[in-house]
């Protein structure tokens, strides 16, 4: 009996799926109004205590830090890595922590849908007049992770002060549209994943190998890795469109897996595709809840 009460609340149903007359355009509004009023909240709660935040924002921008930290001590013992210049690489390196900082910072929290899935904390987001994405998204949403954009961003400013490259109007205007590409890529490795733990309600580690990992993977170019992942990584989960691809253009270097030269401009196309496909998979994650019958 509760769970066919749940079902005509909302479980998979007017939450996530449009009702008749219902366009998905005022549903997408609803979402963004949603997802903005939740997290005026939380930045509100967190700004209440000011010191804690800067705390924990100059904290998570030293943590971060440290992945670079690393590749330096590397460039102290050798002058390239799989043929690439610490400018180069310090290319990568930016444009993937800011691409994945933007995607962490508007919807990481989707890796904690696993915890509500377990203990039917998912259920007070169905009965609410609000789609269930924009809910989880904005869930804890955590300014502190400010500090991973801007530390990729002090990385990536190096790298464009220092890096060799001819500066064409079609390399310069690819930077922001790999940034804004590569962060809409990112989003959906979140939406799918998050998809995914309906299923498997504990696999918030499997979805950060793709998340946290993916990100730590393209901060070294492809020439350090196999041949199989870095095709895996091309075709069947396309990060290498957040910065691989069209930064072998940036740079003038051969494009991995030796892809046409206009493959540098599908990174817009990859990301509406892939957020397409995760949409899908979540609507598809969504119906298949059954509450925990708490």
């Amino acid at each position: 009996m509760a769970e066919t009460t749940r079902a005509e609340a909302g479980c998979g149903g007017p939450s996530d799926v449009p009702e008749r007359g219902y366009s998905y355009g005022t549903r997408l509004r609803d979402g963004v109004r949603a997802y903005r009023m939740i997290v005026a909240m939380w930045i509100r709660s967190t700004m209440a205590y000011r010191a804690s935040f800067a705390m924990m924002a100059v904290g998570n921008f030293l943590a971060t830090g440290l992945d670079f930290v690393a590749i330096l001590l590397m460039f102290s013992r050798v002058d390239t890595l799989g043929g690439y210049a610490l400018p180069e690489i310090a290319l990568l390196y930016g444009l993937s922590s800011i691409s994945f900082g933007l995607a962490d910072l508007a919807i990481g929290s989707m890796d904690r849908l696993g915890r509500r899935v377990r203990d039917g904390t998912l259920d007070t987001l169905l009965v609410r007049p609000a789609p269930v994405l924009a809910q989880v998204a904005a869930d804890r949403f955590g300014l502190r992770r400010l500090g991973r954009v801007l530390q990729g961003g002090l990385v990536l400013g190096y790298a464009l002060a220092t890096v060799d490259v001819d500066w064409t109007p079609g390399r310069l205007l690819l930077m922001p549209v790999m940034v804004v590409s590569g962060a809409l890529i990112f989003c959906a490795v979140f939406v799918g994943g998050a998809a995914f733990q309906f299923v498997a309600q504990d696999a918030s580690e499997v979805q950060n190998a793709f998340t946290y990992g993916g990100t730590t993977l393209l901060q070294y170019p492809p020439t350090v890795f196999g041949r199989e992942l870095v095709r895996g990584v091309t075709f069947v989960l396309p990060l290498a469109f957040v910065n691989w691809v069209p930064a072998a253009y940036v740079l003038g270097r051969p494009y991995p897996l030796d892809l046409p030269g206009w493959m540098a401009f599908m990174s817009p196309l990859v990301a509406v595709g892939c957020c397409a496909l995760a949409g899908l998979a979540w609507r598809a994650g969504l119906r298949t809840y059954r509450s925990t019958g708490s």
